[in-house]
């Protein structure tokens, strides 16, 4: 009973053997998909099965970016991972990291080198990108010379601009030798000057799309000299063509749209433009004009002319200020002159003279204002208005208080 192992024991054995086997360990498993669950944590759990077994699958959450398509019940895959145990319940299964539909699995593993060889090269580095001519005159075409794509540029294109000449090289798009021809064409095309390309086609399988996917045509596009746009497809189509291109679109529809301006936009931006030009014309001469009266009112001022009839006009107001001062100052002295009249003649003796008053000298010739200058006997000399009376002092008759 030495040989005696637990379950544990022999699942751990059991997991080790398969790590350590290589082929295991990186392997493409293809089949049905059934069974199949989304959990909530993000993990996916499904069955692969053909019409003699099955395996149970799961793909963790953080490896859903190797999915690119909802996975769903009846789905022929191919599926990329490890077959690992699962020691709770000793059961094998794939753990997958890829998974891709049957059919498209060798193609889309071809794409996928590509892309990365063409990406670690620089062809897809946004340096190397030019932009796409805004009014083109002439726009040329790499597709095929039947189909919904032609059409469609063509419709929208003459809607949108008729003046623009369309320049088509019929190309295979389809099938063997497709990818020389599209190089051919997008060679031709920009040896003939045009402004822009258009390369691509209508949308179909993987297969149908592969031309766009070969080196030839990737590295013609990246030698291009002439804007490219890339139009392969359906919207959720890409190719390797799209990451080289200039500019990619969605649809060919959308190329004709990007490649092509719209006449009446254009028109109606001209007009924009006109109107905004206009404008700001009309305010720039506005501008001009009140600078130009503004020079020209400072020039007048600086002229000698102009300082001189000022300075003239200065000397008539003050002519005019002194005249005023002037007159003001001889009103108020002749108001004055007129106080001192009438105080002078208030003391004037003619007009106490004329009130009946007379005017005593004795002989002296001094005013006689008191008895006690004159004598009895003495001259005296009365003035009166229209005279003198000479008299003669009889008797002094002195006033009692």
């Amino acid at each position: 009973m030495d040989n005696v192992y637990s379950v544990t024991q022999v699942n751990l054995y059991i997991k080790n053997m398969f790590i350590r086997d290589y082929a295991l360990n990186n392997i493409y498993i293809k089949g049905e998909v059934s069974n199949c669950k989304y959990h909530t944590s993000g993990h996916i759990y499904f069955t692969l099965k053909d019409d003699k077994g099955q395996m149970a699958c799961v793909m963790f959450a953080g490896q859903r970016n190797g999915l690119r398509f909802q996975l769903k019940e009846g789905q022929s895959v191919i599926a990329l991972g490890s077959v690992n145990v699962y020691e709770r319940d000793g059961k094998y299964q794939l753990y997958a990291k890829e998974i891709i539909l049957d059919g498209s699995g060798l193609l889309y593993q071809k794409y996928e080198q590509l892309k990365s060889r063409l990406e670690a090269e620089g062809l897809f580095d946004g340096e190397h990108k030019v932009s796409i001519p805004r009014y083109p005159k002439k726009v040329g075409i790499v597709t095929a010379k039947t189909g919904a794509a032609i059409q469609d540029i063509i419709n929208i294109a003459t809607r949108r601009n008729p003046y623009v000449q369309l320049i088509l090289y019929p190309a295979l798009v389809q099938g063997e030798g497709a990818a020389a021809s599209v190089c051919e064409g997008i060679k031709t095309l920009d040896r003939l000057g045009v402004d822009t390309i258009i390369a691509g086609r209508g949308g179909g399988s993987i297969e149908d799309l592969w031309a766009f996917n070969e080196e030839i045509v990737a590295r013609a596009i990246y030698e291009c000299k002439t804007p490219v746009i890339s139009a392969v497809g359906h919207e959720t189509d890409v190719t390797i063509a799209d990451f080289v291109a200039d500019l990619r679109a969605p649809t060919p529809s959308a190329a004709a749209e990007l490649a092509v301006p719209d006449i009446k936009a254009v028109l109606f931006d001209i007009e924009a433009y006109n109107r905004t030009l206009n404008s700001e014309l009309q305010k720039k001469i506005a501008a001009s004009r009140n600078e130009l009266k503004h020079m020209a009112l400072k020039l007048d001022y600086a002229s000698p002319i102009y300082q001189i009839r000022q300075k003239r006009q200065q000397l008539i107001e003050l002519e005019q200020k002194l005249w005023q001062q002037m007159q003001t100052k001889l009103t108020k002295k002749r108001h004055l002159l007129e106080l001192y009249i009438e105080k002078l003649e208030g003391l004037s003796p003619l007009k106490k003279l004329n009130q009946g008053y007379s005017l005593v000298l004795n002989s002296d010739n001094k005013v006689v204002n008191s008895l006690e200058k004159v004598t009895e006997g003495e001259r005296l000399r009365i003035c009166v208005t229209d005279g003198d009376v000479v008299a003669r002092v009889e008797e002094l008759l002195k006033k009692e208080r």
